[in-house]
């Protein structure tokens, strides 16, 4: 596995594995890498030949008083996982690699960014749209990985690279989640016992919604 915190170095290595006809998958992370990043790392793995990661908690996507300080980093594991993994080519930034100074430019995909999750934490779409944009222009993949857990930022980075034009598929991997039907995250390790136990509600919920959903289908379908 090749490990790479500049841009220059990255566009060479998959430039690289280009002459040789590999196809190119891409997973872009923020890193502290769980089963659930994993699991989108072997979906890429199957599809593609050549593998590249990318850790980079992006400052951009922080609202003021947000945990970008305190975000989970875990760099020397995150690098054993992604060998062991598979991961061709491990990408970890610098935020100065990737904001140098003077960087001006905003991205934003309308309507999508304000409901929801972005009502809540203005600005943070905008900056999820801007990394994601630089990140699949530096790379360049034949397809990108992302997971559904976070449905908002995958529908809106799906839009996002139809209406640029960015380079590859973009591939919506499903959630995974742990044995009492927690979505895996990072940020998990932040809930108490008690917090977690309170979190599970929306995945039994959703379960619920889910088979009245398949028993009310399944009775229509018998009239």
């Amino acid at each position: 596995m090749r490990d790479a915190a500049r841009i220059d170095d990255v566009r060479a290595a998959v430039a690289d594995a280009r002459k040789q006809r590999r196809t190119i998958g891409f997973v872009p992370t923020m890193g502290a890498l769980h089963e659930g990043h994993l699991s989108l790392i072997r979906l890429a793995r199957q599809r593609a030949d050549y593998v590249v990661l990318s850790v980079f908690v992006n400052p951009v996507q922080f609202g003021p008083g947000e945990d970008f300080e305190t975000y989970p980093r875990a760099a020397k594991s995150d690098l054993e996982v992604a060998l062991d993994a598979g991961v061709d080519l491990y990408f970890s930034p610098s935020v100065a690699e990737m904001y140098p100074e003077g960087f001006a430019t905003i991205v934003r995909v309308e309507a999508l960014s304000a409901p929801l999750c972005g009502a809540g934490r203005p600005g943070h779409f905008d900056g999820v749209a801007l990394v994601v944009t630089k990140l699949l222009n530096i790379v360049r993949p034949d397809f990108s990985v992302f997971g559904q857990k976070d449905a908002q930022q995958a529908i809106l980075v799906q839009r996002l690279a139809r209406d640029l034009n960015l380079p590859g598929e973009i591939v919506v991997a499903p959630t995974v989640r742990d044995a009492d039907g927690l979505a895996l995250s990072s940020r998990n390790r932040y809930l108490t016992a008690d917090e977690r136990e309170a979190s599970l509600a929306l995945s039994r919920g959703l379960r619920e919604v889910e088979a009245a959903y398949r028993e009310a289908s399944s009775r229509l379908c018998w009239r």
